[in-house]
């Protein structure tokens, strides 16, 4: 029982916070669906909002190996009472978003004008993603501080954040695209205006709660080449495994958006929404699972790390099944909130829907795995496992999508993404000889 309520303290705050992600993409694609300014139906307002988020998501995920990379190198010094190491991992990931995030802001036009030509953008997507790019800077300071939290093992930091930045983001989305009539530049300022308060209140509350175990460092130790290298060395792989994330996301909603038909684009993009709220609750465990893992290799713990990964993998696969039900008795009702009644396209829309819905009930019990393992093989820092085992999932998805999309069409996207999932978990299994490589770094 003790293992589990440590699973649990760590794993609520950040299903919490997790939770709140989907709710925030949710909430701006309900308020597309309400908007219906563009003079071509709600799915033009809802496609141009997805194509929006994909590009940032494509910025965003690329930029997450800060996290990664931070959390299973602070976990495991943490495990060992290093607290020099620890606040040099702080200073560290700061240093590295900073420059990211400006790098993002000088590169701003070329980014935005390539992503619209790749992506097939129009003016709405435009104007959405150069109101947005400002917010870019403090989102990746974010993936850097709560990566460092994680492997401090502490999920309620982020979590006040989370919740704060979300509702902030809500709010302002609702009062930016209605009352000044913004529709969704609205809700890219929005999304300006909550991650720069997330920053400062992430800070501030960091500060507080650590400051009197930081240990006094130099700028020459920051950037000591030997522990920049394996850093680097370990986010290289996390880079390109994360890149194959992003490809496969974006293609999704580009493959969408060019098979000619905007309910198509609409429909995928509300059930790609549904899979999301499952992926982010499924993703609290999976930071149980890294923070725990780094820990306890740290510490040359076991019995405990056994334990632990042992009952993370039973969670997941619970949480699966619980969304696998709700799914299956509710899915239309869930529908229903994206969508207003008066919408002229609204009856394509669900007609469409019920023909893929199955792919969202199967899609849980799919994922439940590869979450889970992630999160071991970030806390274990085996970047290379993840890396080649996402390799060869990508591979495997756009194989299965370019030999079935001549004969059934949009159910060949679903399929290769369900078979993606899968075979992302399945795959990290198998290299890591079934998770002995994983336990031999805790002897």
């Amino acid at each position: 029982m003790g293992m589990t309520k440590e699973i649990l303290r760590i794993a609520v705050p950040n299903i919490i916070s997790n939770i709140t992600v989907p709710i925030m993409g949710i909430a701006g694609t309900i308020i597309a669906g309400h908007l219906d300014n563009s003079g071509s139906g709600v799915s033009a307002t809802i496609g141009a909002l997805a194509v929006g988020v994909s590009i940032f998501n494509f910025i965003y995920w690329n930029c997450s190996f800060i996290r990664m990379g931070t959390s299973g190198i602070t976990a495991q010094a943490f495990g060992r009472g290093d607290f020099h190491t620890t606040t040099l991992m702080l200073a560290r990931a700061v240093l590295v978003s900073l420059v990211l995030g400006v790098l993002m802001i000088i590169l701003q036009k070329p980014l935005g004008y390539g992503a619209l030509a790749i992506m097939n953008g129009g003016d709405m997507v435009a104007d959405y993603f150069f109101a947005r790019i400002w917010a870019v800077p403090a989102g990746i300071l974010l993936f850097g501080l709560n990566g460092w939290l994680t492997g401090m093992q502490n999920a309620i930091i982020p979590m006040i954040v989370s919740i704060a930045v979300n509702l902030i983001h809500i709010g302002c989305s609702v009062w930016f695209a209605f009352t000044f009539d913004m529709g969704i530049v609205g809700i890219a300022y929005a999304s300006v205006v909550a991650q720069w308060i997330g920053v400062a209140i992430t800070i501030i509350i960091t500060w507080w709660r650590y400051h009197k175990g930081f240990v006094a460092i130099t700028f020459k130790e920051i950037i000591d080449a030997k522990a920049m290298k394996e850093f680097f060395a370990i986010n290289r792989d996390i880079i390109i495994r994360t890149f194959c994330i992003v490809c496969t996301y974006t293609f999704f909603t580009a493959a969408s958006a060019r098979m000619g038909d905007p309910a198509i684009l609409a429909v995928n993009t509300i059930l790609l929404q549904l899979f999301t709220l499952f992926s982010y609750m499924n993703d609290g465990l999976a930071y149980a699972a890294e923070a725990l893992t780094g820990r306890f290799i740290g510490a040359k713990d076991s019995v405990s790390l056994r334990s632990s990964i042992n009952r993370c993998l039973a969670w997941g696969l619970a949480i699966g099944v619980i969304f696998v039900v709700v799914y299956i008795f509710w899915w239309e009702e869930l529908l229903s909130i994206f969508i207003k009644d008066q919408s002229a396209d609204v009856s394509s829309i669900l007609e469409y829907a019920s023909q893929f819905i199955g792919w969202i009930i199967a899609i849980p019990i799919a994922a439940s795995m590869p979450f889970i393992m992630d999160g071991i093989m970030v806390g274990a820092t085996q970047s290379r496992i993840m890396r080649d085992s996402m390799l060869l999932a990508t591979l495997a998805y756009f194989g299965l999508f370019y030999a079935f999309e001549p004969l059934i069409g949009n159910n060949a996207l679903w399929l290769a993404f369900t078979s993606y999932m899968f075979l992302r978990g399945v795959l990290q299994y198998f290299m890591s000889n079934r998770l002995k490589k994983i336990y031999q770094q805790a002897q």
